[in-house]
């Protein structure tokens, strides 16, 4: 008589998380959707009624949003069992960031736009170092770099604390969002590293469900990257803008300025934008012309790439 497999223990399951970084940029400031009052990222499993992992994205995001998606491309799979916070189910996170302008539709009631510097409090650069980073995360990442049990493993948190944050003569690189985030996790002054710990740290920036917190800075550090060689910022932009708006816009994005006559040079340059004749209707200040992007740039770029760097102010 054969013997029989043993039936699956339903307590110790594998799903698929289909997990979306939807973006989008208002009055020149970066937002994500997310749900649950602001604690997760739309999301759902991966059902065997879904014809792809993309379309069964859509499902879930139009079902708990109401927002459709438009440009869309896969991140990063996350299988980390120790970062999901149930040890009795296992999650595959597969991640995807897409892009959209906020305005396309109303979200559903569950669903609310949010900064996402109110996550990363510490990414935003437009208006100089954060107060966050010398007041708590400097001191934070010192203190866990000399708790280190022996001298190379000390010089080893210090020489990663000093690249990714900008410290000891090192420039601050902007893409380095995940790696930033992943540190603060490692020293356990994110409150995501203590839902096994006893808290005994300050913690920064407001946590969220599961791993989605370092899902949406892994969705920033692509993003950031993107708008250097690839004209994504022009899926957040409304069909006619001026070139302030765009130029904050992509501000908003690198947590930075930029070099206002330098980037509107290399915008005339890559010839990414064309003038529609007319002007804005601002009472306020003096009318600025009003500009469109030019789609024909994608396909006269599509092999050499269209450079949109974020200048250092």
């Amino acid at each position: 008589m054969l013997k029989q497999p043993p039936k699956a223990d339903q307590r110790h399951s594998i799903t698929a998380e289909l997990i979306a970084v939807l973006v989008a940029v208002t009055t020149g400031q970066p937002r994500v959707m997310t749900v649950e009052n602001g604690k997760a990222l739309p999301s759902g499993p991966f059902e065997l009624g879904h014809r792809s992992l993309q379309s069964g994205l859509r499902d879930w995001v139009e079902q708990q949003t109401r927002h459709p998606l438009g440009y869309i491309e896969q991140l990063y799979t996350f299988a980390d069992r120790d970062r999901a916070g149930d040890e009795a189910q296992r999650v595959i996170s597969i991640s995807y960031l897409a892009l959209a302008r906020e305005e396309q539709a109303a979200p559903a009631d569950e669903a609310t736009w949010r900064n996402w510097y109110n996550y990363f409090p510490w990414e935003d650069h437009r208006d100089g170092v954060p107060p966050a980073l010398p007041g708590v995360i400097v001191p934070g990442l010192n203190a866990w770099a000399k708790a280190a049990d022996n001298t190379s493993m000390r010089s080893e948190r210090q020489q990663r604390t000093a690249i990714a944050f900008g410290l000891d003569g090192h420039g601050w690189n902007e893409e380095l969002v995940l790696q930033r985030y992943e540190l603060l996790y490692e020293a356990a002054l994110v409150e995501e590293a203590h839902r096994s710990r006893a808290k005994d740290l300050t913690l920064i920036g407001p946590a969220m469900a599961g791993d989605h917190r370092r899902i949406l800075a892994t969705g920033i550090a692509r993003l950031r990257a993107k708008i250097k060689y690839r004209p994504v910022v022009f899926e957040l932009m409304p069909p006619v803008f001026t070139l302030l708006q765009l130029q904050r816009s992509v501000e908003a994005l690198a947590g930075r300025l930029v070099h206002k006559p330098n980037f509107r040079r290399l915008i005339e340059q890559q010839e990414l934008v064309e003038e529609t004749g007319t002007m804005t209707a601002d009472m306020r200040g003096r009318p600025a012309k009003l500009f469109r992007f030019r789609h024909d740039v994608l396909a006269e770029r599509a092999v050499a790439g269209t450079k949109l760097p974020v200048s250092r102010a």
